[in-house]
């Protein structure tokens, strides 16, 4: 089940939400598109995902996370396939669109499986490993973009095709059933003790995530003349970094969710500069796309832990709630770093989705302790003692 999972983040955030970054210089070639207009079409997969994700905690409680989970993959299935036979660019934003409410499906209902079937000191671990799908599917779109850049149809294709193979997959292995409200008490509290600060992280690391999903791979071409092999060889090491990712549970256990939340934030926050900065390094271009693909991936398992923690009892609301904010952010960043790109550089644009992602850093996870019966035992016992 966890691998099935694993296997649908990658189809859904790799192929279907983030590809989209990886083609956007050949679909600005293809159909005729500035940076504002590529920004905005990328913001519709995340108004997708929005959507998606909205709907999603509610209806994997209500039909359970196999009929979900798999609804994600066939979305993903559909828009992939979609844009692979766009004619004009609007058919192209359609189909980002539905490629990207994939995303908002596949998250909460493997959440809601892990913590089912997992005994409880396995599900940081768990939560993260499938949360790494991410990597897989960016590292598996570089070398597909590679060897069909000039075929991109075919590229989205065989990312369609892939994504109805993970579907099967899915139907198979996930878990039925809807989950017992007289188990879950939390089912209608979406803003418990600590949420807040949760929510506006996850807007916050949204925000400072965008520049480089949807324009990194045009920066480093546009501004650093980068080659194709390069560009796209960028994009395969931030998938092969995110799979870091995975050991974001352990990173949590050896740090803490407050410290590694801050350090990690401001390694993507650094990793976005020196791409704008550094655009015509080599050296630059990889170890930037390196540090970003590790560090965004480790933030969204710590945003999985997080939600898990502030949502104990139903860890699809916390996952959907937080994601959605993720998803928010990218809604309002694409778009802003395309204008800013189009009216002042590629510089601008970057350097405030990196200062957006420090201000994050400062809102740590704080333990909702009023709500702990282990910490209220602990101050008894002490105050007995």
């Amino acid at each position: 089940m966890v691998c099935a999972g694993t296997a649908l983040i990658g189809v859904c955030y790799g192929f279907a939400r983030f590809a989209y970054g990886l083609f956007a210089p050949v679909f600005e070639r293809a159909f005729t598109l500035g940076s504002t207009v590529l920004g905005v079409i990328g913001s519709g997969s995340y108004i997708g995902y929005s959507l998606a994700i909205t709907a999603s905690f509610w209806l994997t409680s209500r039909f359970g996370p196999r009929a979900i989970a798999l609804g994600a993959g066939v979305l993903a299935t559909i828009g992939t396939l979609l844009v692979a036979c766009a004619p004009t660019g609007s058919v192209l934003a359609l189909g980002i669109l539905v490629a990207g409410s994939s995303t908002g499906l596949a998250s909460p209902p493997m959440a809601e499986a892990i913590a089912r079937t997992i005994t409880l000191t396995r599900q940081d671990k768990a939560q993260s490993i499938v949360n790494a799908g991410t990597g897989v599917g960016v590292l598996l779109s570089g070398p597909i973009a590679l060897a069909l850049l000039q075929n991109w149809r075919w590229a989205w294709a065989t990312f369609g095709i892939i994504s109805a193979v993970i579907s099967v997959w899915i139907a198979v292995t996930v878990p039925a059933g809807n989950h017992s409200p007289a188990n879950n008490p939390s089912t209608g509290q979406l803003m418990p003790p600590g949420g807040a600060r949760l929510a506006i992280a996850a807007l916050l690391m949204g925000l400072g995530s965008s520049a480089v999903w949807t324009f990194g791979r045009s920066v480093v071409t546009a501004q650093g003349n980068a080659s194709e092999a390069l560009s796209t060889l960028m994009w395969t090491v931030i998938g092969v970094a995110g799979l870091l990712g995975a050991f974001s549970g352990h990173i949590t256990a050896s740090l803490g969710l407050p410290a590694s939340w801050s350090l990690t934030m401001i390694l993507l926050a650094g990793a976005t500069v020196f791409l704008a900065l550094w655009p015509a390094s080599a050296v630059v271009t990889i170890l930037g796309g390196a540090c970003f693909g590790a560090s965004y991936i480790a933030l969204c398992g710590l945003v999985l832990v997080w939600s898990t923690r502030i949502y104990p009892g139903h860890p699809a609301t916390g996952v959907g709630v937080s994601f959605l904010m993720i998803a928010l952010g990218q809604i309002i960043g694409s778009p802003l770093a395309g204008a800013l790109i189009d009216h002042t550089s590629y510089i601008v644009a970057f350097t405030i989705c990196a200062l957006s992602a420090l201000s994050g850093a400062i809102l740590r996870y704080r333990a909702p302790q009023q709500h702990d019966p282990q910490s209220v035992a602990a101050k008894t016992a002490s105050n007995t003692l």
